[in-house]
C-alpha cells in the first residue's frame, strides 16, 4: 500500500490514477495517523513552496514525513515534494524547507532563448545504478513543469540531471528516499514504470 500525502496542494488524483493503472494499491490521505503508519509514501506538490511548507506545518504532517524518511521506508517526492526536502528555497523570498537534503532551491536564470518556467519533455542523464529507474533507458524523456530547481550541496544524492540552458538536478536518491523534479504521473510509459519500480522497493 502506498500512501499519497494530501496537504491540500498537488495533483493527487493524477498520481493515484497512475499508480492504479499499473496495479498499485494507493490511497490519498490527510490523516496524520495513516501517514505516520505508511509503508510507502508519495509526497506530491504543485504550487508555491511557502504555501506548501505552511500547510504541512498547519496539518502537523512534518514530523511523520521526517520520521518515515529517517526510518528509511520507501519515499517518493514529486516536483514540489522534492524541493521541500531541501534546507531553503528562494522562491518569492527565503523560506525554510524540511532539511532532509542539504542545499537550496533556486530559480532558473533568465535565458535569451528559453522560457521560464521550464515546461515540457526533457531527458534524464542518470548517475550510477538507480533502482527507481530500473528498466528505463538512460536519456529517457520525462515531463517537467517548474521555474525553480534544487541545488544539493551533497553531490552523492544526485541521481539524475537534465539540461535546460544549464545542467540541473532532476532526481535525488539516498537509501529508500527518492525525489524527482519531473512528474512521473504525466510521463507516460516511463513514468508508469518508475511508479511500478517504487512499489517494488
Amino acid at each position: 500500500m502506498i500512501t499519497i500525502v494530501d496537504y491540500g496542494m498537488g495533483n493527487l488524483r493524477s498520481v493515484q490514477k497512475a499508480c492504479e493503472h499499473v496495479g498499485i494499491d494507493a490511497r490519498v490521505s490527510s490523516d496524520r495517523a495513516e501517514i505516520a503508519a505508511a509503508e510507502k509514501m508519495i509526497l506530491p506538490g504543485v504550487g508555491a513552496f511557502r504555501d506548501a511548507i505552511a500547510e504541512l506545518k498547519k496539518q502537523d504532517l512534518v514530523e511523520p514525513i521526517l520520521a518515515h524518511i529517517e526510518a528509511d521506508r520507501p519515499f517518493l517526492g514529486i516536483c514540489l515534494g522534492l524541493q521541500m526536502l531541501l534546507d531553503v528555497s528562494y522562491e518569492d523570498g527565503r523560506y525554510e524547507g524540511l532539511g532532509v537534503v542539504p542545499g537550496e532551491v533556486v530559480r532558473f536564470p533568465d535565458f535569451d532563448d528559453l522560457k521560464v518556467p521550464h515546461m515540457g519533455w526533457n531527458r534524464l542523464r542518470v548517475s550510477g545504478e538507480q533502482p527507481l529507474l530500473a528498466g528505463i533507458p538512460n536519456d529517457a524523456y520525462f515531463y517537467f513543469v517548474h521555474s525553480y530547481y534544487v541545488a544539493p550541496s551533497d553531490a552523492s544524492v544526485v541521481a539524475a540531471t537534465s539540461d535546460y540552458g544549464i545542467d540541473f538536478v532532476s532526481m535525488v536518491a539516498r537509501g529508500n528516499m527518492f525525489a524527482t523534479q519531473f512528474h512521473p504521473e504525466k510521463s507516460q510509459k516511463f513514468g508508469l514504470k518508475l511508479l511500478e519500480n517504487f512499489a517494488g522497493i
